[in-house]
C-alpha cells in the first residue's frame, strides 16, 4: 500500500497533524494512547532541558553585561567578582587554574550563545538543502577579517564606532561582518542570475573568498599596524574571543532570535513549500536573502570559537541530529538548540581543562550526539511535521 505523506525538503516525509501530535500512527490498529503518553514525556524532557540551558545562557549573558558595565555601575562590579569567586571553586573541584579568569567565562558565554543561535538557522538551512552555505560564508568572513587588516592599515581606524569602542580586534570583526553580509548578498545574486548547475556558485564563492583572504593577508604583512592570529581564526581559539567580540556575538544572537521569532511562520512556509509560498504572495526571495544574511553574521561571531574550517558544523550537525528524532519542525528547532548548547558547553569545558582547541572539541561532541540520535531514532528517514 503506497504512502500519501508529502515529501519534506530534506528528502524525508512530512508528518500529518495526527502523527506530529501523538508521535504514533493509526495504521495496523496501533493504540495512539501510548503515542500520546510518549509525546507528553518527550515534551516534558525537552522543556526541562531547554529551561536548564536557557537559564545557563541567561547567566552567561548576565556575565557579559556585568563585565561591560562593571566600570560604571558598582553593583555590576560586585556581580562580576562573584562570577570569579565561583570560578575559583570550579578550579578547586577540577584541579585547574582557568575558571577564575574572566576570559574563560567570556568564552563560555560566547560559546553558549553560538550554540543557541547557530542551530536555529541551521534547521532552516538543512531543510532547504542549503547546508553548504555556512562553509561558504565562513570563508567569506575570513576574507572579511583580511580586509579589516587592510582597512585598519590604510585608514588608521582604531576600532571605534559611534559611541562603541570596538578595539582593534573588534574592528576586524566589524569589517568581517560587513564583508560577509555583502558576500551573502553576492552569493544570492550569483545563484539567481547564473546558469550554473547545483552548488557551482557556492563552490566559486567559497574558493574565491578564501583565495582573496590569503592574498590580502600576505600583501598586508609589511605595512599592517596589527597582526592577527591566522591559526586562531582557521581552527578557533579562546584567546581571540575578546570582550568586544563577545558583545558582538551577544548582539547578533539577540537580533537573529528576534527576527526568527517574528517571522517564524513565514520561514517555515517557505522551507517546506516554496512554490505555495510564492502563490500565497510571500516575498520568498527576500526571506531567503534574509536567512542567508543572518547566517553570514552568525558565522562571523562563531568563527572566533570554532574557526573558519569548523564553523559550518555548528549550523548543520545539531540540526541534523534534531531532525532524526523530532516529530515536528518546532520540536526540531528546540532540540537543535539543546544539542547545540550541550555541544558548546561540554566541548568548551573539555577544551579548557585539557588545553585543546575549542572548535574541534565542540564539533566532536556534536557529532557524537548526532550518531547517538541515529542510534535511538526508530526511523530511517526523518519524518517532520510543518507545525
Amino acid at each position: 500500500m503506497s504512502s500519501d505523506k508529502p515529501v519534506g525538503a530534506d528528502g524525508g516525509t512530512v508528518a500529518t497533524d495526527t502523527d506530529a501530535g501523538t508521535g504514533a500512527t493509526d495504521t495496523d490498529g496501533v493504540d495512539t494512547a501510548a503515542g500520546r503518553c510518549t509525546g507528553r514525556f518527550r515534551g516534558r524532557v525537552e522543556a526541562v532541558a531547554g529551561g536548564l540551558f536557557g537559564l545557563l545562557t541567561a547567566v552567561m549573558v548576565l556575565f557579559l553585561l556585568a563585565e561591560w558595565l562593571r566600570g560604571s555601575i558598582g553593583g555590576m562590579s560586585i556581580l562580576y567578582d562573584q562570577y570569579l569567586i565561583v570560578g575559583q571553586w570550579l578550579d578547586f573541584w577540577f584541579g585547574t587554574i582557568v575558571f577564575s579568569f574572566g576570559s574563560t567565562w567570556r568564552a563560555l558565554a560566547a560559546g553558549l550563545l553560538i550554540g543557541f543561535v547557530a542551530p536555529i538557522l541551521g534547521t532552516f538551512l538543512i531543510h532547504q538543502q542549503m547546508a553548504l552555505i555556512g562553509e561558504t560564508l565562513a570563508h567569506t568572513a575570513f576574507a572579511g577579517v583580511a580586509a579589516g587588516v587592510v582597512v585598519v592599515a590604510f585608514t588608521g581606524w582604531a576600532g571605534s564606532l559611534v559611541f562603541v569602542d570596538l578595539g582593534s580586534q573588534g574592528g576586524l570583526l566589524f569589517v568581517a561582518l560587513v564583508v560577509s553580509a555583502l558576500g551573502a548578498l553576492g552569493l544570492q545574486w550569483l545563484s539567481q542570475h547564473s546558469d550554473s548547475y547545483g552548488d557551482v556558485p557556492i563552490a566559486i564563492v567559497l574558493s574565491g573568498s578564501f583565495a582573496m583572504g590569503t592574498l590580502l593577508i600576505s600583501w598586508s604583512r609589511d605595512f599592517a599596524p596589527i597582526s592577527i592570529d591566522i591559526e586562531g581564526f582557521l581552527f578557533g581559539s579562546l584567546a581571540i574571543v575578546t570582550t568586544q567580540g563577545a558583545r558582538l556575538i551577544a548582539l547578533i544572537s539577540v537580533l537573529v532570535a528576534v527576527i526568527v521569532v517574528v517571522h517564524f511562520k513565514q520561514f517555515v512556509f517557505i522551507t517546506f513549500d516554496e512554490e505555495a509560498a510564492r502563490v500565497a504572495g510571500l516575498p520568498v526571495t527576500r526571506y531567503t536573502t534574509l536567512l542567508v544574511v543572518m547566517t553570514a553574521v552568525v558565522v562571523v561571531g562563531a568563527m572566533q570559537i570554532l574557526g573558519v574550517i569548523l564553523v559550518a558544523a555548528m549550523l548543520v550537525v545539531p540540526a541534523a541530529a534534531a531532525s532524526q528524532i523530532g516529530v515536528s519542525f518546532r520540536e526540531t528547532v528546540v532540540l537543535a538548540i539543546i544539542f547545540g548548547q550541550i555541544s558548546a558547553f561540554i566541548g568548551l569545558v573539555f577544551s579548557v581543562v585539557a588545553s585543546l582547541p575549542p572548535g574541534g572539541s565542540i564539533v566532536m561532541i556534536a557529532i557524537g550526539i548526532y550518531v547517538l540520535a541515529i542510534v535511538v531514532s526508530n526511523r530511517s528517514v526523518p519524518t517532520i511535521s510543518m507545525h
